[in-house]
């Protein structure tokens, strides 16, 4: 009946399968009817049609990094999308062709790098697409060059009535609307991306400044700022993280990463960052230094480890420096170990989104990393993210669905209008609910700050 091997809970083979692949070790004990180990888009057809016929919901897992493991879901049939392969290029028209599970860091990327293009994937090497791009794609340089679903030129869309159909500009507009943005409430399984490729940088170079925290408030006021003027080439993250080699205790890393064509137009690109007051009172200092993207996702990867558990949670902060900066400053200063780490990440300018339910963003995202090896940490890791995510409320628009868990914590993610467009296309697409949609505990999810 299948190309690929589907395995039932119970039979020899399903605990493996059940969380194959899932990024965040702290494993939920949520027990799916089945795995569907797709090895053709038929298989998906196959698989939704089924799920169908035997009551089940179903469920899809493209790369596996969704922090609260949104494939795991209890009584569903799992669509493990792994087995689908296809990633091309086609130089008459600038469009990339991958499937949802290809990583966007470590395969994406080197692929289109021998075109001499590029496609603003996920900054974890390993993340698949199909999360990514479904919640919106926050990648390289968003600031800039918009976010990644912006170039999402069309999608393959296996439908809730089991037909494969293209979705674009002008054919099955609500599932394109939809794919931009909804991620795991989106009423369809994508099994190929078409992606917009740009022309690839010919230069990339950094500039890192280390601060002890005793310089948080005067430089994070300052970048609060400055950072929607410089040039959109530049992505800028400040970072608080533990840096053995700079000192015992976290540091504040201000990191601006030019992407441009030449050492001269870094130079220029990067020059605003000389002028932070506390400059001189740096533990570090690397100006406009030639560095390499393959460089970034290896340091991305440091960052990232595999076989961690994971609690995650950022905000979309609004305000001025004099209330965001106090705000932040548990999230920076009292990381709770020395592997957490929390990002200030720039979108300034903030740019006019185009017609798609991606549609809440402002132009400062904030999101705290938090893993560890052992169970018993569990519990003090929550509570530290729930209370630096209290102190945020006063200055949060909403989140990104892309580290959030909603069934931890009701934040809005889309625009009211939006959330009104997409619950009325997901009763035409899938009026009987059989895609699992968003995790987000009894009530489901209401699109609005828990604290509102």
């Amino acid at each position: 009946m299948f190309d690929g091997t589907l395995i039932l809970r119970g039979e020899p083979g399903f605990e493996a399968a059940r969380t194959a692949r899932v990024f965040n070790r702290a494993l939920p004990d949520r027990q799916p009817a089945g795995v569907l180990q797709v090895a053709t888009e038929e298989d998906v057809v196959r698989g939704v049609r089924l799920a169908r016929e035997r009551g089940w919901r179903v469920a899809v897992r493209s790369g596996g990094h969704s922090w609260p493991q949104w494939s795991v879901r209890a009584d569903a049939l799992v669509l493990d999308l792994a087995g689908l392969r296809e990633l091309s290029y086609a130089a008459a028209t600038g469009i990339a062709v991958a499937s949802p599970a290809i990583q966007g860091g470590l395969e994406l990327d080197p692929f289109l790098e021998k075109h001499g293009r590029f496609f603003g994937g996920g900054h974890c090497p390993t993340v698949g697409l199909g999360g990514f791009l479904l919640q919106g794609g926050q990648g390289w340089n968003a600031r800039g060059w918009g976010w990644a679903a912006e170039s999402v030129a069309a999608v393959d869309v296996v439908t809730a009535g089991g037909e494969l159909v293209r979705a674009d500009a002008t054919t099955n507009t609500d599932l394109y609307w939809a794919a931009r943005g909804a991620g795991p409430g989106f009423c369809g399984v994508v099994t190929r991306f078409h992606l917009r490729t740009r022309p690839r940088f010919r230069h990339l170079a950094q500039t890192v400044q280390a601060y002890r925290m005793a310089d948080f408030d005067e430089v994070m006021t300052w970048l609060h700022g400055m950072h929607g003027t410089v040039a959109d080439s530049v992505e800028i993250v400040a970072v608080a993280k533990t840096e053995p080699d700079l000192s015992p205790e976290p540091v504040l890393l201000v990191t601006a990463v030019a992407l441009v064509d030449s050492a001269e137009e870094a130079q220029a690109a990067l020059a605003p960052f000389r002028g932070c007051p506390a400059l001189g009172r740096a533990l570090m200092v690397l100006d406009a230094q030639p560095s390499s993207l393959a460089e970034q996702r290896e340091r991305q990867l440091r960052d990232n480890p595999e076989g961690h558990r994971w609690v995650v949670d950022n905000a979309w902060l609004t305000g001025p420096p004099a209330q965001v900066v106090p705000a932040i400053r548990a999230a920076f200063t009292r990381l709770p170990s020395a592997k957490a780490f929390t990002i200030w990440f720039s979108m300034a300018p903030l740019r006019t989104l185009p017609d798609m339910a991606l549609s809440l963003q402002s132009e400062i995202y904030l999101a705290s990393y938090v893993p560890s090896v052992e169970p018993e940490d569990d519990g003090p890791n929550r509570a530290w993210l729930a209370g630096a995510m209290a102190d945020l409320e006063p200055v949060t628009l909403g989140q990104y669905l892309g580290d959030g868990d909603l069934a931890r914590r009701q934040v809005r993610f889309l625009s009211d209008e939006a959330w009104d467009r997409l619950r009325e296309i997901r009763a035409v697409r899938d009026p009987d609910g059989l895609f699992a949609g968003y995790l987000a505990g009894p009530e489901g999810a209401r699109n609005a700050n828990h604290w509102a």
